[in-house]
């Protein structure tokens, strides 16, 4: 069983910063893609961003400019830097680390609850 261990979260007010951080054995990160989901009640799980073990990033289109991920390769860690959030933000963020080439592998943080107050 792969343990990822996340950190932070919590509950915020508008328009203020929260930072998370997920770290995933060394074995299994060193190739795979790190990255954060977040699912708010009724609805589905839903990419934040992702980023690859070479620094390249994606982000929704929703947190551009707003997030920032980043990763460090010698901790096995990745981060999500929250600023500016929005009560639409309030979700539970789930970290991920995925392998797409063979062999492939996904494996899921806990999650942890990010809430955004107006």
């Amino acid at each position: 069983q792969v343990q990822l261990l996340e950190s932070g979260g919590g509950l915020v007010q508008a328009g203020e910063s929260l930072s998370l951080s997920c770290t995933a054995p060394g074995s299994v990160a060193s190739s795979a893609i790190m990255g954060w989901y977040r699912q708010a009640p009724g609805m589905q799980r839903e990419l934040v961003a992702t980023i690859t073990s070479g620094g390249n990033r994606r982000y929704a289109d929703s947190v551009e400019g707003r997030f920032t991920i980043s990763r460090d390769n010698r901790k096995s860690t990745v981060y999500l830097q929250m600023d500016a959030l929005r009560r639409e933000d309030t979700a539970v963020y789930y970290c991920n680390v995925k392998r797409v080439m063979t062999p492939t592998y996904s494996y899921w943080g806990q999650g942890t609850q990010v809430t955004v107050s107006s």
